[in-house]
């Protein structure tokens, strides 16, 4: 079936682009890897890249064209054996969402879209999340919104609560998760900073040990390297060097692990990192109702926390509790979908993963019970090994590397705890041993897949 290429966003606030040049013609060869055209905003030009190979069959935008709609179909790519005829037969894309409006936080929401249906055999069963009470009515968000909620209505609670970093006033934010706080609550309480991780940090460390609650925000996690001096030394440490005398009330939050095409350095996963470190709790959300209900958890807990969220999900939908004040107890996993054949954990970004590879399973006769961690640190271990004795197979699935990753963690503590109810070695799935390259068709094969999830849980379960 022909392919199409869809038109790609620079960031993930970006709603449209200009598609500057053509780079090649129809009926040319492409090759996984060839740039085949360049767009471009007011504030970047990008070249596109083929991710598949075949010949370009058609065009379907032409060059010079201004403000294209992120997602629309720009190029229909042929695959090896079909022709012109075939071009018929593409798939139209499903609608997605407008990257970035992010409302203010009086705006009203939107009505929830209908969920599609799930495979017919065997019928996925997701437990009811005890957080939300029976019959709660919500409301659809993405989860730059809920994150933007959660701290306005802690704004709003406790006088204490700030933000600082990066760009988080006067633009809204990077990635505009901070949208319409300085109007509410002025540059007093939501403060830009200068572009010195290790400053800001530090300064919002030392607020904390006064008495106030800091939310620092990272434009992205691989900036902390420069402060994780005062993250790891003076945030987690300082309580327990103190005897109990000095706690350290922070939110240090922000984008981490892979987004798309911005290269190894603005690419690593550092779930790992921090979760290892005694002091300090971890936390890694999926959807908008965890991202909310955790971050205001976050905000209210006296010790110092790392909420690790991700770029490529921020735009994303989901249904949140419309709550006077729906918080979620860190600590907690989250079986998201039942099942009794083998045991899929992941976190973040990965629960994408895990939980496509959960229908592809169910096609072919595998109940996949699938977990969301939701916190790294302190980990649920009880709701781990309880599924694990059900099933008796595991399977882990992370962006990072494997190397003392988390899933390692997870299948020490498995093995640990549930070695005798095991019916074949954990398997992990995790980004490949290299840093992240900047081509889009590398990037790919160096991120986890849902095949691969399926291929893993396919060979714990013999099959």
């Amino acid at each position: 079936m022909p392919i199409q290429v869809l038109m790609p966003a620079l960031s993930p606030t970006m709603e449209k682009g200009n598609l500057a040049k053509w780079l090649k013609k129809e009926g040319e060869p492409i090759k996984s890897g060839d740039v085949i055209a360049e767009i471009e905003t007011d504030k970047a030009t990008m070249e596109v890249e083929a991710t598949d190979e075949g010949t370009l069959g058609k065009i379907l935008i032409p060059e010079g064209t201004a403000d294209v709609a992120v997602n629309t179909p720009i190029a229909t790519i042929l695959a090896d054996g079909e022709s012109a005829a075939d071009l018929a037969k593409a798939p139209a894309p499903a609608k997605q969402e407008k990257a970035a409006e992010s409302a203010p936080p009086a705006a009203a929401k939107a009505e929830a879209p209908q969920p599609k249906a799930a495979p017919a055999a065997p019928q996925a069963v997701a437990e009811p999340d005890p957080e939300v009470p029976a019959g709660t009515e919500m409301v659809t968000q993405t989860i730059r919104e809920a994150l933007r909620d959660a701290m306005a209505e802690e704004m709003r609670r406790d006088a204490d609560v700030f933000v600082m970093g990066e760009e988080v006033a006067e633009y809204q934010g990077a990635y505009k998760v901070t949208q319409g706080l300085l109007q509410e609550f002025g540059a007093r309480r939501v403060i830009d900073t200068p572009i010195t991780e290790h400053g800001f940090a530090g300064v919002g460390v030392g607020a904390a040990m006064t008495g106030l609650k800091p939310i620092v925000e990272f434009m992205t996690f691989n900036f902390a390297m420069q402060a994780i001096d005062q993250i790891i030394n003076s945030a987690a440490k300082t309580l327990y060097m103190s005897g109990g005398q000095m706690g350290c009330s922070i939110v240090f939050r922000g984008p981490n692990g892979a987004a798309a095409r911005v290269a190894a350095q603005h690419s690593q996963d550092y779930s790992a990192w921090y979760s290892h470190i005694p002091g300090l709790k971890v936390v890694a959300p999926y959807s908008a109702a965890d991202a909310k209900g955790l971050l205001k958890a976050a905000i209210r807990d006296p010790n110092p926390v790392i909420f690790l969220e991700n770029e490529v999900l921020y735009g994303h939908t989901g249904q949140v509790p419309k709550l006077d004040d729906f918080v979620i107890p860190i600590g907690k996993a989250r079986i998201v979908r039942s099942g009794s054949h083998v045991t899929i954990i992941s976190w973040s970004n990965g629960m994408t993963y895990a939980l496509k590879a959960a229908d592809e399973l169910a096609k072919d006769g595998i109940d996949a019970e699938v977990i969301d961690l939701r916190t790294l640190r302190p980990m649920d271990t009880e709701t781990i090994i309880n599924s694990v004795k059900k099933t008796g197979r595991a399977v882990t699935v992370e962006e990072g590397w494997a190397q003392s990753g988390v899933g390692a963690e997870i299948a020490a503590r498995i093995m640990e705890n549930a070695f005798d109810y095991l019916d074949a070695p954990v398997t992990r799935v995790s980004g490949k041993d290299v840093p992240m390259p900047y081509a889009a068709n590398l990037e790919k094969l160096a991120l986890p897949s849902a095949a691969e999830v399926v291929e893993a849980a396919k060979a714990v379960c013999y099959r």
